[in-house]
């Protein structure tokens, strides 16, 4: 079963006096690129998340947003009231000196630097295991989503890895009577240009056993054959993170088809190349998108 990159998952849940809130969002990825966004009393824990996001998607660019809401009695923010004294003190002397009202001052002083900062505390151990389990509810549900375009993508690949297949089989068809053709083509060219009685017989077939050799496709598609039925192994294997090395086997099968197309001499066969290389590039538009 193939995932793809690709998905989406949101979880919230209430813990204590505090909400918490998590989206994780995956695209396609060469390697595990994540950006994490936490509030500030997660930070002691942030080793622990990439850990975990790492850990269970693997692979892919992957953003990953955590909000706490505040509840009850719970203080986000900080007042540092010593500061705003000092700040009141000294707005209190010009302000005498300039003969202003400071009756309305406070809204002033709240919005200076450094008066209101946020909390320092820290969540504890246990509602961070609480925690743990809404990120885990995210992660299925990006998961989940996963599966089903990864279900649409191995059914895609397979059929184009299947075509491939069917165009291997119609060029066998076609190769006993390429042969003939080329060795019936190199008697006229040499009875047109150097006469019948000046061929040396022997000679004359040493010769198109050697360039036979070099123009005979068998390898290449018996090696096509077994890297398409080794692509269907893999997907239908259990094994989790298969693109990498879907993508290094349509590479192979790449090179078994160009190199059949290049020693064809066959309309025909040609023909077949062609349609193989069109369902190979659509193969590996797909496989970029596989977990």
């Amino acid at each position: 079963m193939l995932k793809s990159m690709t998905g989406f998952g949101r979880a919230e849940k209430t813990i204590g006096e505090k909400t918490f809130m998590v989206e994780v969002k995956a695209l396609n990825g060469k390697q595990f690129d994540l950006q994490l966004k936490l509030p500030a009393l997660m930070k002691p824990y942030e080793f622990d998340i990439r850990n975990k996001l790492q850990e269970k998607l693997i692979r892919g660019t992957v953003d990953c947003l955590v909000v706490i809401k505040q509840n009850g009695s719970s203080k986000p923010v900080v007042i540092n009231t010593d500061l705003i004294k000092s700040y009141y003190h000294q707005i209190n002397e010009l302000a005498q000196d300039l003969n202003i009202d400071t009756h309305s001052v406070l809204g002033a002083l709240l919005r200076l630097p450094d008066v209101v900062s946020p909390s320092m505390e820290y969540l504890n151990e246990d509602d961070f295991k609480a925690f743990d389990e809404v990120l885990m509810s995210a992660i299925m549900q990006l998961d989940n989503h996963r599966k089903e375009e990864g279900a649409s993508l191995e059914k895609d690949l397979k059929t184009r890895i299947d075509n491939i297949h069917r165009q291997e089989e119609a060029i066998l068809q076609f190769e006993p009577n390429r042969k003939l053709r080329i060795k019936e083509e190199i008697n006229k060219l040499l009875t047109e240009h150097v006469g019948a009685e000046n061929i040396d017989s022997n000679r004359m077939e040493q010769e198109l056993i050697y360039y036979m050799e070099k123009i005979d496709i068998h390898e290449e598609q018996i090696r096509l054959r077994q890297h398409c039925e080794y692509f269907n192994e893999i997907i239908n294997g259990t094994e989790v993170g298969k693109g990498k090395k879907l993508s290094f086997l349509l590479q192979e099968i790449g090179r078994e088809i160009n190199t059949t197309g290049s020693k064809a001499y066959d309309v025909d066969i040609q023909k077949c190349v062609v349609l193989m290389k069109d369902e190979l590039e659509k193969a590996k538009e797909q496989v970029l998108n596989v977990l």
